[in-house]
Order: structure tokens, then sequence, then C-alpha cells
């Protein structure tokens, strides 16, 4: 009897691209595990902003990283993780080299023993994570409309903000990862690309099935 193949789906891609969304309706639609890599950082982020820590202790943030890292299968409040000052921090965070490395072993772990299929969305996972995942996305958009988007989502949420304010950090925060993943930010050469400036979400769907479709059959 030959054994289902496990399908691993990795999607990349800059801050409010619309791969987060995509990856939780694809985990849904097709019953697999799904891991928000981002969520990791922001739990570490969560835990330096409620011990105090300031983004410069660096020997306490890794302390407390490897400290997540061990208990990463507890159940959490993702509520809690969704605010811009846990993401600021979850950004600064991520710049930290050891804290990348406790956090890499379990999101490795994660597509590696799963039983049906995963989906893993992130900044570099099908580049550093999962290089050789079956099914590589990269999703981005013009950072105009990433800022647009971010902007509506706040205003939403009754927090007020400036547009031009949403996209100059929205730039300062492109910047640190472009820095920090270098070249493992950009889509590698065997990855398929979804640009969604113009697109809706159920049109990103598409797009994605598409390029997937092949795959699972």
């Amino acid at each position: 009897m030959n054994e289902t193949k496990v399908i691993v789906i990795t999607i990349d891609g800059p801050a409010a691209s619309g791969k987060g969304s995509l990856a939780k309706k694809l985990a849904e639609m097709l019953d697999y595990d799904f891991l928000d890599t981002g969520a990791l950082y922001r739990r570490v982020a969560l835990k330096v902003i409620e011990n105090n820590v300031n983004a410069d202790e660096i020997d306490k943030i890794i302390t407390i990283s490897k400290d997540l890292s061990q208990n990463l299968h507890e159940k959490y409040d993702d509520s809690a993780l969704r605010n811009d000052k846990v993401g600021e921090m979850a950004s600064k965070v991520a710049q930290i080299s050891d804290v990348r490395t406790n956090l890499d072993d379990f999101q490795r772990n994660f597509a590696k023993n799963v039983t049906k299929g995963a989906v893993l969305d992130g900044r570099d996972i099908g580049t550093v994570i999962c290089p050789d995942a079956d099914i590589k996305l990269f999703v981005t958009a013009s950072v105009e409309k990433r800022a647009m988007r971010r902007h509506k989502e706040l205003q939403s949420r009754g927090i007020e903000a400036k547009y031009s304010s949403v996209l100059a950090e929205m730039q300062e925060r492109d910047e640190r990862d472009s820095t920090r993943l270098n070249e493992h930010l950009k889509p590698s050469h065997d990855c398929h690309v979804i640009d969604t400036s113009d697109m809706t979400p159920n049109q990103v769907m598409d797009a994605a099935l598409e390029i997937i479709g092949p795959f699972l059959h």
C-alpha cells in the first residue's frame, strides 16, 4: 500500500501582505497543520514586554526565548499578541541570531512531524527553515498597499493612527527585516510569487489553489 505523501507548504512575505490570512485558510481547507512562525517571535516579544526588559538587553531576551522554546506547544492567548507594540518588539527581537536559533529547531521539527501536511508562514520559511518544502509561495504587495491595509485594520479596532505614520513604520520594519534576513526575505528561485496589491482575498486564494492543485493529486 502506498503511503499518502506529506505535503509541506511555505508562505513567506513582508508584513501585511496577506500571507497570514492565506495560510490559515489553506490549512483549514486542506485540513493541514498550521504554524504562524511570526507568532513565535511575538510570544517572545510579549514575555520581554511583560518582564520590562529593554530591546537592548540581549542576554535577557535570549534567555526568555530559550525558556519559551521549551514550552511552545502550550496553549496561549493569540489576541494578546496582536497589537502593534508586540509586533514592533517582535521585529526587534528577531534581529538577535541566538533568538532565531532557539526558535528555528521548533519550526523545523513541526514541519517534519506532521502526518498529512503543513502550512507554515513567516519571513524565511522557504529559504531557511524548510528549503526542501514541496510548495513555496511568496506573497507580497507594495508597501503603500500594505500600509493602507494596516491603517484600515487599526481604524477598525478603534485605534487612531495617521496613514503617513503607519507607512513610515512599515518602511522601517521592512528595512529591519531586510537587514536581518539579507537574501532570505527575497523570493527563492523555486517559489511562486503572488502580488496581492490589487487582489481581493478570494482572488489570492484562487491564485494559490491554482499553484497548489497539481501537487495534491
